[in-house]
């Protein structure tokens, strides 16, 4: 059994699974994520956008996309719905979650929160909020969520550069040497790097070219050895393409630390400052605006003023990257 240790701090949840010393998988969950695969509600349809095929749904205050429309129903109407796919964040707007239509006497019910996740996936689970030090940090947080955050993931011989678009994350393979090798190496890489960063939905992997169809034979063997299940492939194709396909739930640990930086970068101010140590006031330095951010937030400040039992203070400094605030207390 492998553990999983879970870190509740402001605003979000943070785990990573361990095995033989070294993370495997690493998971974020946030407050604002909005609905949660696996919860049940009770909705109205505000507009159908394709007759007979799909709608606009509000459930908890939040917009879903619901698909396919049960036979004859009409706007307005009332009807119980499952979050079949949580809301996914894209380049200047965020793809709806989507939902389907349930029997009207289905009960309420709460999708399960990412501790319940991974205990359902035979992980012994160990609550590490209020440990010493920084347990997910000395385990390596910060360098997995540097290579989700860059989508640069380097292997023996070569460099995986992992890019989420709209219709697929593609992951592209660079490197020297033999051909077979890289090609080879790279499937051992991306393997680990679709179930580290949980990539699922479409994934295309550009391989080296590999001429010889055997060669491609062996790399398909190679990648459904490694690859975490469920999934689906192609062939590797005379160009070394290849499509994977796994379930879609929810956004990937690449989407979410690329496509939301400034919401990252003040979330990770935020958990530094709570494991900042000293009784004086808590000083949150930071890029304009990730502090613009925080500002908006009240409640996250008086979070961390609540479990430091010290009062914060936000500090603009045009001059740092997004990524670079500090915390200190001050006496």
């Amino acid at each position: 059994m492998s553990d999983a240790l879970i870190d509740h701090g402001i605003g979000e949840t943070r785990a990573i699974v361990v095995e033989r010393g070294e993370i495997v998988e690493a998971h974020v969950e946030r407050d604002g994520d909005g609905l949660r695969a696996g919860s049940v509600w009770a909705v109205r349809l505000m507009h159908i956008l394709v007759a007979g095929r799909r709608g606009i749904v509000v459930a908890d205050g939040h917009e879903a996309m619901l698909e396919p429309l049960p036979t004859g129903i009409t706007e307005g109407a009332s009807l119980r719905v499952e979050v079949v796919r949580e809301a996914l964040p894209e380049a200047g707007r965020d793809k709806l979650a989507k939902v389907r239509a349930v029997a009207a006497d289905a009960p309420d019910a709460a999708g399960p929160a990412l501790a319940a996740r991974l205990a359902a996936a035979g992980h012994r689970v160990r609550d590490v909020t209020l440990a010493p030090g920084d347990p997910l940090g000395d385990a390596g947080w910060e360098e997995v969520a540097d290579a989700a955050a860059s989508g640069r993931v380097a292997f023996s011989g070569g460099l995986l550069t992992i890019s989420p678009t709209p219709a697929m994350t593609v992951i592209d393979v660079d490197g020297a040497g033999s051909l077979d090798y890289l090609a080879h190496a790279a499937a051992v890489a991306a393997a680990r790097a679709i179930r580290l960063f949980d990539l699922t939905g479409s994934i295309g992997i550009d391989f080296p070219t590999l001429g010889d169809r055997a060669a491609r034979t062996r790399l398909g063997s190679l990648l459904d050895a490694q690859l975490p299940p469920p999934f689906e492939r192609t062939a590797v194709n005379g160009f070394g393409l290849v499509q994977i396909v796994r379930p879609r739930v929810r956004a990937s640990l690449v989407e979410r630390l690329r496509l939301a930086a400034v919401e990252t970068a003040a979330l990770t101010l935020l958990r530094r400052a709570l494991r900042t140590p000293g009784p004086g006031i808590r000083e949150l330095t930071a890029a304009p605006p990730v502090i613009d951010w925080l500002a908006a937030r009240a409640h996250l400040l008086a979070d961390l003023e609540r479990r430091t039992g010290a009062a914060a203070r936000l500090r603009g400094d045009a001059r740092l990257a997004i990524s670079a605030g500090y915390a200190a207390a001050l006496v």
